[in-house]
């Protein structure tokens, strides 16, 4: 606890289980137990009736006729009878099988200690809680530092006992494994969608150039303006796919076609560039100046969405620059064998229908 309370952005770090709860240990003597006639069980139901009431054993309920309400019926031993450890020895254990009740002292021995004041467990079985908050730093950095604490500390743990990070922080990496799955995932599937779409294994891999430019926009930009990777920022940038993959489908379909028609790939890309120039920036534009409003975190609650706009914002400026410059070359050189001599090279500018 001393060496997480250390680590820079840990608030509040405490553990939930008080060790210092004071209580009373009641061992009982099976021996006389059993020669009286008892067992721990009736020591046990006995003392929850006196102490805690008899709604822990047996409930028993009223019913009023005249409104219909049940009203419980509870019994419990007064609570200045048992004021001192004395009075607690001659509380009154009975049984079904004895006639005679027996105090408390004469079957058992009462010790004060100190317990638990709460007792958690996870998966069936018993766990000491350290908890702990974040301030001024991300979950996943504190995460870290408080892994290498436990890693370091593993070994002093007592036999049968392991120590594990809990609570948010398997949330943030479930989360975190679920959507990076999710965005392999969705490049793969649209790469096999063009593919299928293209009729081609080359001309998809073309397309999908631009996602690796996508992806180092979504970092600088979240580096740039000091943002953390959150589950936003990962939603923003399987946004960003999307996009990035349909502006680089513009240009690489414009190409192909002039390609059939020019038979020079060089020729074909450029042309590509130049065309589809308009439509590729007015789509990203259009995005990029919707999500600003979203990026700079404006109104209420608005860091909450920012990481997604900041993503977003900066994937689609890098893959647009890819897809306008980078994807057109690779196509070049894709295509490069892919070379007929049937029409001459058109002039850049010149209106084409696509």
């Amino acid at each position: 606890l001393r060496r997480i309370r250390l680590v820079p952005g840990v608030a509040d770090a405490r553990i939930q289980e008080s060790p210092s709860n004071p209580g009373f240990n009641v061992n009982v003597d099976r021996a006389q137990a059993q020669y009286l006639g008892l067992t721990e069980r009736d020591v046990t139901n006995s003392l929850l009736v006196m102490l805690a009431g008899s709604s822990q054993v047996a409930p028993t309920f009223w019913l009023d006729p005249q409104n219909g309400v049940q009203y419980p019926i509870v019994m419990q031993e007064p609570q200045y009878r048992v004021d001192t450890l004395s009075e607690l020895q001659n509380l009154p254990i009975s049984a079904t099988t004895t006639a005679v009740p027996q105090v408390l002292g004469a079957v058992a021995s009462v010790s004060r200690n100190a317990s638990n004041a709460v007792v958690s467990q996870y998966n069936i079985q018993s766990m000491v809680q350290i908890y702990a908050t974040t301030q001024g730093r991300d979950l996943g950095a504190v995460a870290a530092d408080i892994s290498k604490i436990l890693d370091d500390t593993a070994h002093q743990a007592p036999k049968g006992s392991t120590i594990a990070l809990l609570g948010q922080v398997q949330t943030m990496n479930s989360a975190f494994a679920g959507l990076l799955f999710g965005l392999l995932g969705a490049i793969v599937l649209i790469y096999l969608l063009i593919v299928v779409n293209f009729q081609s294994w080359s001309d998809p891999f073309v397309i999908v150039c631009a996602l690796p430019a996508a992806l180092a926009g979504i970092v600088w930009m979240l580096f740039a303006t000091a943002t953390t990777l959150s589950v936003p920022a990962l939603t923003g940038a399987i946004m960003c796919m999307g996009v990035a993959t349909a502006n680089s489908v513009l240009v690489v379909s414009f190409a192909r076609e002039r390609l059939e028609e020019l038979g020079d790939p060089v020729a074909a890309a450029l042309e590509a560039g130049f065309v589809r120039f308009r439509p590729v920036l007015m789509t990203a534009l259009a995005m990029i100046i919707g999500m600003a409003p979203m990026a700079l975190a404006l109104g209420e609650g608005g860091e909450q969405n920012a990481p997604l706009g900041r993503a977003v914002i900066g994937g689609l400026a890098c893959a647009t620059v890819a897809t306008l410059v980078f994807v057109p070359v690779i196509f070049s050189i894709v295509h490069r064998k892919y070379r007929r001599g049937i029409a001459p090279y058109p002039v850049i500018g010149e209106p084409h229908v696509a």
